[in-house]
């Protein structure tokens, strides 16, 4: 998945989480179509596609620690020892310098709300959409870095340092949201035919999302309103942090004696197990979801069930706190509910209404197979099929996978053919097949990354040349967050001229950091490209996963499983929708798009990763070099997916108690939330219900992040599903490597970001006319079309 906190008005939708030396400033030249040129770094191959690029070093600097050894100390030699600053941020040299990067960022953008507060000519509030946006991505340079760097840089100064900018720049940001000045201004450049008329589609897509954000804010409303609407988002920020953070079970552990636990593994059950004979095991533990799978005695599965399943009635009150908090900002904002708040903009399915439609009609093709399911459940139970128990699902599925896997004996695991190296190197085969980029090693100056295992890569177009950095952190730290994630640490945004100019002018500042160029001062440092003398932004982006280094001494490289593969091809589908939306304007730029968008590129690479095509242009096993052969990724397919329609219900049952949740319903004096989770798994459900006395909703972490946008997973994976079945021919006849096929996806889909209707990016791909108007019966269509199995 992306890291995304809805910060406020000015982070945009994709805002993620996230000894100085001060040099004489030198003059900066402001000229047009003036290029970086830095010449301390080591020569990278930035040519044309046209030859055979040897991608051999790709490979090694993941797999092969002294190779990636050697390649930082030949860098080395090469460069001075100046620290760049981290991503080449010229402002974050060390702690101190995040808050110079924070209060020059302010300065800034008070100038830019100045100029729009004060505009009054018609050519004044034609630049209106293009003054908010920069001054959106102002604010989100400085939020998004820090953001990153307070979550997984390993030095606490620094951390430290990240957040206290952090902080500085979000109050701003809320100052912002209270004035009501911005909203009008923008109001009346929307109302003005003439602006209107000569804003480019990208101009009208983002002046609509920062109006449409403006309303959600209640802006709009008296004073009086208004305070109490930051009020209450004070509040459901400090509930929603409590209810994640604090989930707890009614009981904390399971008491029984050993003997019990027939069927658990012994290792694990001795890690719980006391002097007397009794295992003392967590709820909340791997061990006790492992019991569940392989305890033989049903009533101990019984008694481990109700204790996984039973949430603090702490939890519980703190949740239906949050959901009535939630209700009541809706409300004051003059929505019906906090789901029609949440899905109005920025989100494909628009209403509440369509996504009920959407989960019923994909409730309605998945149900078939499910009640299959439910079938051989009860087949593998035996004699008492029919009384199935919910205790029992766990243990039964895993009775017959277990089953899958005794029959299919192999020499090898499949985690031999995929080293970390051999699958950063198959993305970048594929990449260049479907879409003309490539990924190409690149030395790190002094400064550059937050840890010394970092690699860098440039990515390269056979036709537009460097379009994007990428650094990757990929592997496990004590001190690092364990959940994989792409970052936007900076999007693509086109530089206006006034703004190189702007930067020409602060030379006489001597406090500042030193740049070479004016254009190289307007981006503070980073990357940026210029074609046809238009200057952007370069897309960096961080990739950050926990995978265990290769073995001490190098004899071993690091080796994934399955899972891990296809996480990585997962993150990195994001991070190819950040490099080719490369679009003008930061509001839309790359994943900035419909949450419920947001998640098709990186589902649809869980496809590519699965095909024999596909993974013939890598997988070899790291000693002898023979092909992987596919039946071991057919094998491990067929267990993983044997029981994908039972959990799919599971998430639609999910998706709609999140709709439940942030419906009316919470403002009602006789609201009870178990009481609607146990009412929608009867109405919906064919597998066994939970059983009266649990209360699983209070584990449900989801629905903070998430609220009422928990369909969108699902609604990708249909997407996705569509989108690999008609656009490159479900992988077969090599379509899933066939240039023309990437070509489509990226021309009518990828390379838009949030500038255009998601729907029209959707039908146009698909070449499906039925989904123009993205309505209720455009929803209740992709639902139909459900989530093969077998993919």
């Amino acid at each position: 998945m992306i890291r995304s906190v809805r910060s406020g008005l000015w982070t945009s939708f994709r805002c993620l989480r996230q000894t100085s030396r001060y040099p004489q400033r030198r003059l900066l030249s402001a000229a047009a179509g003036v290029a970086h040129h830095d010449s301390s770094r080591t020569p990278v191959d930035h040519s044309p596609l046209g030859a055979k690029h040897d991608d051999s070093l790709l490979r090694q600097l993941f797999d092969s620690p002294q190779t990636f050894k050697a390649f930082a100390q030949q860098s080395s030699k090469v460069v001075s020892g100046d620290n760049v600053g981290l991503f080449r941020n010229k402002y974050l040299t060390s702690p101190e310098g995040f808050l110079m990067f924070a209060q020059i960022t302010l300065m800034r953008a008070q100038k830019v709300v100045d100029k729009v507060l004060n505009a009054s000519t018609l050519e004044e509030y034609k630049a209106t959409v293009r003054d908010l946006d920069r001054l959106s991505d102002l604010l989100c340079r400085v939020l998004d870095v820090t953001d990153f760097v307070r979550v997984t840089h390993p030095d606490e100064s620094i951390q430290s340092a990240a957040s206290q900018a952090w902080s500085l720049v979000y109050q701003y940001m809320n100052q912002l949201n209270t004035t009501t000045g911005l909203k009008d201004q923008l109001g009346k450049a929307l109302d003005n035919p003439e602006v209107l008329a000569s804003w480019t589609e990208e101009e009208q897509a983002v002046a609509n999302i920062l109006m449409q954000d403006f309303m959600k804010s209640a802006i709009h409303l008296p004073k009086k309103s208004r305070d109490r609407f930051v009020d209450l988002s004070q509040k459901l920020s400090e509930v929603g942090s409590s209810f994640v953070e604090d989930m707890a079970p009614e009981d904390y552990k399971v008491v029984l004696p050993s003997s019990k636990f027939h069927g658990m593994d012994p290792r694990l059950a001795q890690k719980y197990k006391s002097a007397l004979g009794k295992l003392h095991l967590p709820t909340m533990s791997p061990e006790a979801t492992v019991a569940l799978r392989s305890v033989h005695d049903e009533e101990t599965r019984k008694i481990l069930y109700f204790a996984t399943r039973k949430a603090s009635t702490r939890s519980i009150k703190v949740l239906e706190a949050m959901l009535r908090l939630r209700a009541e900002l809706a409300n004051l904002s003059g929505f019906e509910s906090y789901g029609q708040m949440a899905l109005r903009d920025r989100m494909m399915a628009k209403s509440p209404e369509s996504v009920k439609q959407f989960l019923l009609s994909l409730t309605k093709h998945n149900r078939p197979r499910v009640e299959q399911e439910v079938a051989d459940l009860r087949r593998a139970k035996g004699q008492n099929a029919t009384a199935l128990q919910p205790w029992d699902k766990d243990y039964y599925m895993e009775s017959i996978r277990r089953g899958l896997r005794s029959r299919t004996r192999h020499n090898d695991f499949l985690s031999a053919y995929f080293s970390l190296g051999t699958v950063m190197q198959g993305l970048s085969r594929l990449f260049t097949r479907l879409y003309g980029i490539r990924f190409v090693p690149r030395d790190t100056l002094p400064g550059e990354t937050w840890h010394p295992d970092v690699r860098r890569l440039d990515v390269v177009s056979d036709t537009d040349g460097h379009v994007a950095v990428l650094y990757c952190d990929l592997f496990y730290r004590e001190d690092k967050s364990p959940n994989p994630a792409h970052f936007t640490v900076r999007c693509s945004r086109e530089i206006s001229q006034q703004e190189i100019q702007e930067a020409a002018e602060q030379h006489s500042n001597e406090l500042l950091p030193s740049f070479d160029t004016a254009v190289e001062a307007a981006n503070d440092g980073m990357h940026f490209s210029n074609q046809s003398g238009t200057v952007k932004q370069l897309p960096t982006i961080a990739l950050v996963c926990d995978f265990h280094h290769a073995s001490p001494g190098g004899c071993e490289p690091a080796l994934l499983d399955y899972y891990q593969m296809e996480t990585l091809f997962h993150e990195m589908g994001h991070a190819i929708h950040s490099v080719l939306a490369r679009t003008s304007l930061h509001n839309v730029a790359g994943t900035r798009c419909a949450t419920d968008f947001a998640e098709l590129p990186s589902t649809l690479m869980e496809h590519f990763c699965a095909n024999p095509s596909v993974l013939a242009l890598f997988a070899r096993h790291h000693i002898t070099d023979e092909p992987l052969p596919y039946e071991l990724v057919a094998d491990r397919l067929h267990i993983s997916q044997r029981f994908e329609a039972s959990d799919r219900e599971n998430q639609i049952i999910l998706a709609m108690l999140d709709q439940e949740y942030h419906s009316s319903q919470p403002a009602n004096p006789g609201f009870n939330s178990t009481d609607i989770y146990l009412n929608l798994q009867r109405t919906y459900g064919k597998l066994p219900p939970d059983a009266e006395g649990t209360k699983w909703q209070g584990f449900f972490g989801h629905l903070y992040g998430y609220g009422s946008t928990y369909y969108s997973y699902l609604f990708d994976q249909v997407l996705s599903e569509r989108t690999w079945n008609l656009v490159f021919s479900a992988g077969q006849n090599g379509g899933a490597l066939d240039r023309a096929n990437g070509e489509r996806l990226k021309e009518n889909l990828l390379k838009w970001g949030g500038s255009r209707d998601p729907w029209r990016c959707l039908s146009d791909a698909l070449q499906d006319e039925r989904l123009i108007n993205g309505d209720e019966k455009a929803m209740a269509l992709v639902g139909s079309w459900g989530i093969k199995d077998g993919r």
